[in-house]
């Protein structure tokens, strides 16, 4: 008989801090996946942001460094150009790189930093209270915004893979999903390309992942899912904005 599940060889085996129904986990999951299929796991170090991300070495058996809120990207940065030889990811949500950390990753996106960014978008701030986020959804009800995110006051939610794609240093971007069997497979093949794109030397990537965050949605983690295919997919749409198929860059 052949085995076709296997836990990846790059993912600890610890108990989780994440909410249930969380997709963080599927996340991390597809992260160990590809670090095993690339063979890179002992080449690569992580920086997460803060947030529900901040204990990514509690997870990985890689070096992890911490940054401060919001700076993942200055520090991948620094990271990679001290060692090009390893391979960089930084892991991020909304409020960490929306908000606090949008000088960052506009302008490490901009200089074509050769590191690899995976974005957790779920429409709120997770860890600290549920407030609005840069990517809540209009009307969306949050501890910071109870009566539903208003354009007239807040603006609108940002798309953050369509804006980086602009950018010329971008090599890559895409968006995917985490809330379907179907969804997770498309986003395991994104997130080694995007890995990929770094080993090539291609320049900046990034993948955005739509992902749950029940605890402050107030539903139930079914209904959660339901929640990203009905109301973030038609707004944050799923695909790929950018890919450099060659170094056709200065």
């Amino acid at each position: 008989m052949n085995r076709v599940f296997a836990y990846p060889k790059s993912l600890n085996r610890v108990q989780t801090h994440f909410c249930p129904g969380c997709t963080h986990g599927i996340a991390h999951r597809l992260v160990a996946e590809a670090l095993d299929e690339l063979n890179i796991t002992g080449n690569t170090i992580g920086i997460p942001g803060v947030g529900c991300c901040v204990f990514l070495y509690k997870y990985f058996p890689i070096d992890v460094l911490e940054a401060p809120h919001g700076r993942a990207p200055a520090c991948a940065t620094g990271m990679k150009r001290a060692r090009p030889e390893k391979i960089i990811f930084a892991y991020q949500g909304d409020g960490d790189m929306a908000a606090i950390g949008t000088s960052e990753i506009i302008h490490a996106a901009n200089r074509g930093e050769n590191i690899t960014v995976f974005f957790i978008n779920n429409s709120v701030y997770g860890m600290t209270g549920g407030q609005m986020a840069p990517t809540t959804l209009l009307g969306q009800q949050t501890t910071t915004s109870p009566y539903g995110r208003d354009f007239k006051n807040e603006g609108y939610p940002i798309r953050m893979a369509e804006m980086l794609a602009t950018l010329e240093g971008v090599a890559y971007s895409a968006r995917v999903a985490l809330h379907t069997p179907k969804h997770v497979n498309r986003a395991s093949r994104t997130i080694k390309k995007a890995f990929e794109m770094q080993m090539n030397d291609m320049g900046f990537s990034i993948v955005e992942m739509l992902s749950t965050c029940s605890t402050n949605w107030r539903v139930s983690p079914t209904e959660a899912l339901d929640v990203v295919e009905n109301e973030m997919i038609p707004y944050f749409p799923l695909g790929t904005f950018k890919e450099r198929t060659g170094k056709d860059f200065l």
